[in-house]
């Protein structure tokens, strides 16, 4: 089980990685907008553009999950629930949560779960 200490490390990491999240995605919104405004000259512009905003929002769309997440884990930590397994109710384990602090399951559970989602 968390202490009361490793438990607010944990949601302080949560918010500052929520905040730069936050700062990413509005950034690269507003760098996609200024793009679609642009006069493309020739097709290799317009090629260059157009793989380069669809590698925009592969990375838009992989940050808007991890925010979920985030919000998800923020969540539990006030219902008191953070750390725990969502599978087998089991406490995650500190070593876990230090690599991905949202992980909602713990690593046994995690690859039972990849293995059903393929």
């Amino acid at each position: 089980m968390l202490t009361k200490v490793e438990l607010e490390a944990f949601q302080n990491r949560l918010l500052d990685r929520r905040v730069q999240i936050e700062r990413n995605l509005t950034g690269t919104s507003l760098e996609l907008d200024s793009m679609r405004e642009l006069e493309l000259n020739d097709e290799g512009d317009y090629a260059a553009a157009s793989a380069e905003t669809i590698v925009d929002s592969a990375i838009l769309e992989q940050q808007r999950k991890e925010l979920n997440e985030i919000e998800l884990a923020l969540d539990k930590i006030k219902k008191g629930t953070y750390g725990i397994c969502e599978m087998c109710e089991e406490p995650i384990g500190k070593p876990r949560l230090e690599v991905k602090s949202f992980a909602r399951f713990c690593i046994a559970c995690r690859e039972i779960n990849e293995k059903e989602h393929k």
